[in-house]
């Protein structure tokens, strides 16, 4: 039984029988075409493996590769493997297994999630809070397998930080697919969008792929990222894998199963500083109390007339798509909008911010809000350096670098400051308001709790407006 496993635009082609190894990258679709699928049919099942009638072979999405390589060892094929013949040339090329090394030396938990990627036969996710030295994990990961490697990540700061962590390791040349420059070496980071639009056409050329933040992976465009990249050894590195839309099941099926979790409590004090979390509630004012009643009181009469029990998610999208033709339930949901602003953006919880800042006036603080509006009447309020997605990349390092350099003290940011951006050292997080998610909760917690000099404790202020839906969110939470 002879096979040939080619790659071919995010697929492997699998050409069985006696010409498979005869088969040449000239052949054409047509030429191929004058065969039938009749050798297919004395493989053994091969994973997502199809008949191709075109060309008489059988084709598969290409993060198959791995699988079909087991399954035809297993049953003892004799395989003529060019998959990843333009990965073996970078890595001649750059000398890759010699020329790697580290100076990092892993933890104890670190080492123990290595292990556990590499007894899932280097495949797999970690599941690791901020500051607990992911990225250090993953470095290596690249050491240890010494093959072509690519990172991908969701933002341009994330892309920057790679970068130049890598550059500080290893004395190769680091590509680059994003922020403007598209240049592929045998070590390359890119941008989740930037690898969507080349991995049909670079799927062949690296073993290891690293996913950073791979909860992203779950959004239906970016899965294909991971569908055609041929990379056998998959790593995924998040603090919070489980998607609330189940989407963590699709991810665990491209790049492999959570083999290795800790929480923030496991590493709190030894590895990363001791924290408190704060609930503060704050009253509504008379207008305010009146207002959300009311908005509040539309959307739950509609949602009970229209027999809506958000038992899933699924739920509320079936609202926002009935909002398209049913002007009812538009009004609802804009009622729901109106009623959500007027909690996260109570007047009391400024008043509080004011308090807390003079508690914690020698201390570094980042503010967390929902609202680009509030971030702007708080940075003219209290002078504070504001972040949101309208603050440009050059004005927004040159805020963070100075909040590193103690030149700022404290910093206020809409949502952007979640993940995706090397956020210096602090020690004390507020947050006003925001999505009420668990991962978005995790990742601002874990802004504050790299350890302290001083060994002192981390604080997170939740700010939230008395018998309103923030405060039932919250609650569950805990």
């Amino acid at each position: 039984m002879n096979v040939r496993l080619t790659y071919e635009d995010g697929t492997i082609r699998v050409d069985a029988g006696d010409s498979a190894g005869g088969a040449t990258e000239e052949s054409t679709d047509d030429e191929a075409g004058s065969t039938d699928c009749e050798p297919l049919a004395s493989l053994p099942p091969l994973p997502g493996v199809e008949a191709d009638p075109r060309s008489g072979t059988g084709r598969a999405p290409a993060y198959r590769y791995a699988a079909i390589r087991r399954a035809l060892e297993v049953a003892g094929a004799s395989v003529e493997d060019h998959v990843l013949d333009a990965s073996d040339r970078a890595a001649r090329e750059a000398g890759l297994p010699d020329a790697l090394a580290t100076d990092y030396d892993l933890r104890e938990y670190q080492r123990e999630a290595l292990d556990a990627w590499r007894d899932a036969g280097d495949r797999g996710v970690l599941e690791l809070p901020t500051g607990a030295g992911k990225t250090v994990i993953a470095i290596r990961a690249t050491v240890e397998l010494g093959v072509p490697t690519l990172v991908v990540v969701p933002t341009v700061d994330l892309l920057d930080q790679w970068q130049r962590e890598l550059e500080r390791e290893f004395d190769v040349p680091i590509g680059r697919f994003g922020g403007g420059e598209q240049r592929r070496e045998a070590i390359t980071v890119s941008t989740y969008d930037s690898a969507y639009l080349k991995a049909g056409g670079v799927g062949d050329a690296f073993e290891l792929v690293v996913f950073d933040e791979v909860h992203h992976l779950g959004g239906e465009g970016y899965r294909d990222v991971a569908r055609l990249l041929a990379a056998p050894a998959r790593l995924g590195l998040t603090a919070t894998f489980e998607r609330p839309d189940g989407a963590h099941e699709t991810v665990a099926e491209l790049i492999g199963d959570r083999v290795y979790a800790l929480d923030v409590d496991d590493l709190a004090g030894d590895h990363l500083a001791p924290y408190d979390i704060r609930r503060i509630e704050v009253e509504l004012t008379p207008e305010e109390r009146e207002r959300y009643d009311e908005k509040q009181g539309a959307f739950v009469e509609y949602v009970r007339e229209a027999g809506i029990t958000f038992s899933s998610g699924s739920d509320y999208r079936e609202l926002v798509k009935r909002s398209g033709n049913d002007p009812a339930a538009r009004e609802a949901l804009l009622a729901k909008q109106d009623a959500r602003e007027i909690m996260m953006n109570a007047d009391r919880k400024v008043d509080r911010l004011e308090s807390i800042l003079d508690r914690h006036r020698d201390d570094r603080v980042i503010v967390f809000t929902a609202h680009t509006d509030l971030v702007y009447r708080l940075s003219e309020r209290f002078l504070l350096p504001a972040i949101t997605a309208e603050t440009g990349a050059k004005e927004r390092r040159e805020i963070l670098e100075r909040f590193r350099e103690e030149t700022y003290g404290r910093v206020v940011a809409a949502n952007v400051l979640d993940e995706g951006v090397d956020v210096p050292d602090a020690n004390v997080a507020v947050v006003l308001s925001g999505s009420g998610s668990e991962r978005e909760f995790t990742q601002r917690l874990g802004r504050v709790l790299r350890p302290k000099e001083d060994g002192g404790r981390a604080i997170l202020y939740e700010v939230v407006s008395a018998e309103t839906a923030e405060e039932r969110v919250a609650s569950r939470r805990r």
